[in-house]
């Protein structure tokens, strides 16, 4: 296995990439993005290990949205069974995600500690005269927690981007896979800043098209009705774009399969 280096322009091809598989196969990628979300979401409900489990299955359920998108890619319907992908080649690789996912809960809280220690926001006051949007904005966009959680939270996903794919498709050792995650992606900085850019673009084209339908059938009740399946469509084309973002990152991925262009 060697990285493949790719440049900048690549970007935009992996969000082509996302968005035309997904046109492929629509409710097979959105249903599997619905459940992922629904199964996290409900993790996250249970008392005391509820946000440990949800931590600890999270690369394993991006790894089945990116088995899901290889799928659809090759024109084949990706069945729910695929979201638990990494937990159907054996004890080792189980045992590895599960590494994975713990090492992911692990640092994901300790980002959290470090930013809490520097929080500097107000209680929410209940008196609506001071919350104006001067006050929210400062409140939240003021906050040096929040700019220190995302600082540290850009190499935390910078390790875990092609972590759970390396694990499963090139059986690498967790902490293997940790690090060259981090090095394809730094590698690849230019591509993936492009890639970001470019999702960015569909999402606030999207916007506006979404606030122009909605005053065109009727204003917010309008927009109430369409507003969650089209994020929910939107979500899932990004996350159907991850895939291409790994299989062109390592050059025996990218020969293994029958690139999409």
């Amino acid at each position: 296995m060697k990285l493949h280096t790719v440049p900048a322009s690549t970007g935009l091809l992996w969000v082509k990439l996302g968005i035309r598989t997904f046109v492929r196969q629509p409710l097979a990628m959105s249903g599997l993005f619905f459940l992922f979300m629904a199964g996290i979401s409900v993790l996250t409900l249970l008392p005391f290990v509820g946000a440990a489990l949800s931590a600890l299955l999270t690369p394993a359920a991006n790894l089945g949205l990116m088995a899901a998108s290889k799928e659809a890619s090759a024109g084949q319907f990706p069945m729910p069974k695929t979201l638990v992908t990494a937990f159907r080649n054996g004890p080792d690789q189980t045992r590895g995600m599960l590494v994975l996912g713990g090492l992911y809960g692990l640092i994901f809280l300790v980002v959290m500690v470090l930013a809490s220690l520097f929080d500097s926001a107000t209680p929410v006051t209940a008196d609506a005269a001071a919350l104006t949007p001067e006050a929210v904005m400062h409140n939240t966009l003021g906050n040096p927690a929040l700019w220190i959680a995302m600082a540290v939270m850009l190499p935390l996903q910078m390790l875990f981007w092609h972590a759970p794919a390396l694990l499963h498709w090139h059986r690498v050792s967790p902490v293997k896979a940790l690090f060259f995650s981090a090095m394809a992606c730094w590698a690849n900085k230019g591509a993936l800043l492009v890639f970001m850019l470019g999702w960015m673009g569909v999402f606030m084209v999207f916007g506006l098209s979404l606030t122009l339908l909605g005053s065109l059938l009727g204003g917010p009740q309008a927009m109430g009705v369409v507003l969650y399946p089209a994020v929910l469509f939107m979500a899932s084309m990004f996350f159907t774009s991850i895939y291409f973002v790994f299989r062109d990152s390592f050059e025996d991925a990218a020969e293994s399969d029958n690139p999409v262009t």
